[in-house]
């Protein structure tokens, strides 16, 4: 690579390796992580993962795997001397062990339906993991093409297709024998799989329940080896990441016993498990508790957060949101309700691992990408693990940011970043308003390739907590209910205004987009402004009606956004829909949709942009037969490389008027 600087290119998409995830070994010498990284010539590029195994004391890691597949999900035998993992190497992901002082993976499943993520018994005779259903010497069905009747309130799922096919079971496979056992068959979707600390019983979650309407919700159960099911907590609405205290007097999760109001945090309980008594140990905390920021990466699985407890069984540890930023907090478990920060600064930190008196956790920021990270339980003598990417970021021009604090219309305040061009122009400068999806999400402090790529062609780049993002109270978070379209929409303007007082952002050169919730903001904000030269919506929400009966999540959402069924408020449903200014817009706007969506469908980007072609606006579609509805961010490889291009280019074209 040469080492004169340059800025961050659309080709660079693929050049860039990604954190998948990482676990620390039951003495808390050695990380075993995950890395993806794409491979091929020019359009047949392939995604790959491979896993490393990192020794703490010297912060070096070698190699535990190679050749072209994706091995993913690593975990720690309790012993320290193996590795199980899944690897496609086989026609099917398969669970593979790998032992950690030398020697090749081999094979301890040989489903037919493929295996899922490994989770070994606390005494390592035992691996529990999920698989989909056994059609036994039957394919299965093929919905493709023969009649089938539907008769689940939710029939279908994004990222996830047809739920008929789609569910799974909890399974037990004995690791020296390689029985495997099903342990349940619910026709439900299996999650959040935990084993008892003496390994006689396990604690798991099932979703997708066939006359639910809220497809996240879980049952909860606690079963036997004998296959002997109990369910917990069944009246909660919503309970997620739970786990044991090692001693198993509590079990700790996050959750909600009754509806909330759409948008407000999630708290973290304690089931005490001989009284039954649940506390809430967060009672006054209104951030966002396992909270995260949007990212834009290349890699097809990103670094989720987990919830970690402490060998006494002390303190839960989890990652927290704030505004722009992420930081690990630990909470206790009994007595008054406490918690404290133990890792923040302007960065975004997420909670892997906890072995003894160690903490794991990624870290990146605006100019970073995702790293392996360790510091003490008490957030002390934080160390740097791995440099994934230093190399080719090396000579990268990194873009300087500046932090924004404005009032909304109402005299709230608002946060915003504007991260500035790196071709050495000045200001002020075309830029690109970037808005968030969610709507309850947020930006801040967190790599995103597409930002440096904008950078790299001479945009700055800005984005806005606007109203109803996470991290600044459930009043922040809750503000455009009922009312989407006002203060969420004049918080961005009044951003983009103080952009443009600052010096920052050209009034003249201002282009705007986003997915999802970003889609729907970036179409009404076209819909009720002309000063914006360019638009890309992506998978939006355009029309509250049809989302409403056409989304996976439309009935629910629906109406805990908008505060009922359309046949109960119409006037509301039609207010808050971006179609119904649709045909005010003067903006040249490239529709970005991908049609395996079932969260935003099709319909939605097809009735927007219908109405702007029958109204005489410079619209165009581009539709992406594969992806789901983050693939545009994060895959399949074509859509995130077609998807830069013609955004990069629409922008150029109606901002800069340059020709493709």
């Amino acid at each position: 690579m040469s080492d004169t600087p340059r800025t961050m290119q659309r080709e660079d998409l693929f050049k860039l390796d990604w954190l998948q995830t990482a676990q620390l070994s039951p003495d808390g010498q050695k990380v075993i992580y995950a890395v993806s990284h794409i491979e091929g010539e020019e359009d047949k590029e392939k995604e790959y993962s491979t896993l490393y195994l990192l020794d703490v004391k010297t912060a070096t890691s070698r190699k535990m795997t190679s050749g072209k597949q994706k091995d993913t999900s690593p975990a720690w035998s309790p012993d320290g001397k193996t590795i199980a993992f899944v690897s496609d190497r086989a026609e099917k992901p398969q669970i593979y062990l790998l032992p950690v002082d030398g020697g090749e993976a081999q094979a301890l499943t040989d489903l037919k339906q493929g295996a899922g993520g490994p989770i070994w018994s606390p005494d390592g005779t035992k691996i529990a993991f999920t698989a989909g259903i056994d059609y036994g010497e039957d394919e299965a069905p093929d919905r493709s093409s023969q009649p089938y009747r539907v008769t689940r309130n939710i029939w279908r799922f994004d990222d996830i297709g047809d739920i008929d096919l789609a569910v799974n079971n909890l399974y037990v496979i004995d690791v020296a024998s390689s029985d495997v056992t099903q342990m349940t068959d619910h026709n439900m979707m299996i999650s959040n799989v935990q084993w008892h600390p003496d390994s006689s019983r396990l604690l798991y979650g099932a979703m997708m329940k066939p006359d639910q309407w809220f497809g996240f919700r879980s049952e909860n159960y606690i079963i036997d080896l004998d296959k002997n099911a109990t369910p917990i907590l069944p009246d909660w609405l919503t309970v997620s990441m739970a786990r044991w205290t090692p001693d198993a007097s509590k079990i700790i999760f996050m959750g909600e016993q009754e509806e909330p109001i759409i948008g407000t945090h999630a708290n973290m309980w304690a089931l005490d498990m001989e009284s039954g008594e649940v506390s809430n140990r967060s009672a006054d905390m209104e951030l966002s508790i396992a909270g995260g920021l949007e990212g834009r990466m290349p890699a097809l699985r990103q670094v989720r957060g987990m919830l970690h407890i402490d060998a006494d069984g002390q303190y839960a540890y989890a990652q927290v949101q704030q505004g722009g930023n992420v930081g690990v907090y630990r909470f206790a478990l009994s007595g008054d309700v406490a918690y404290e920060q133990l890792i923040g600064g302007e960065r975004c930190c997420i909670l892997l691992d906890m072995q003894g008196d160690a903490l794991l956790y990624s870290v990146d920021d605006i100019t970073h990408t995702p790293d392996v990270y360790m510091a003490q339980a008490d957030g002390s003598d934080e160390q740097q693990l791995t440099h994934i990417n230093d190399a080719f970021l090396e000579n990268i021009i990194m873009p300087e940011s500046v932090f924004l604090q404005f009032k909304g219309s109402d005299g709230v305040d608002v946060e915003g970043w504007y991260v500035k061009p790196t071709t050495g122009d000045e200001g002020p400068y075309p830029t690109i308003l970037w808005i968030h999806g969610g709507p309850h999400g947020a930006q801040g402090n967190r790599f995103a390739f597409d930002t440096h790529m904008l950078n790299g062609a001479g945009y700055g780049v800005m984005f806005v907590n606007h109203r109803a993002s996470t991290g600044y109270g459930d009043a922040f978070s809750t503000g455009i209910q009922g009312d989407w379209g006002n203060l969420d929409y004049n918080d961005l303007m009044a951003g983009v205004d103080y952009a443009i007082e600052l010096g920052l952002a050209d009034a003249d050169k201002l282009g705007c987009c986003g997915i999802s919730g970003g889609g729907n903001l970036s179409t009404w904000i076209i819909g009720n402004t002309d000063r914006f030269k360019a638009a890309v919506p992506q998978n939006p929400v355009t029309s509250w009606l049809s989302f409403y009966g056409v989304s996976d999540i439309g009935v629910w959402f629906a109406t805990r956004q908008l505060g009922g069924h359309p046949h109960e408020i119409p006037e509301t449903y039609t207010k808050c829909s971006p179609l119904t200014y649709a045909h005010n817009c003067t903006t040249p706007t490239l529709m970005i949709q991908t049609e395996r969506d079932y969260r935003c469908p099709v319909d939605q980007s097809e009735q927007f942009y219908t109405t702007l072609r029958a109204n005489g606006c410079i619209v165009e579609m581009l539709r992406q037969p594969q992806g789901s509805h983050g693939g545009s961010i994060r895959g399949p490889l074509p859509i995130r490389k077609e998807n830069l291009k013609a955004k990069l280019e629409w922008f150029n074209k109606y901002i800069l008027d340059m020709e493709a």
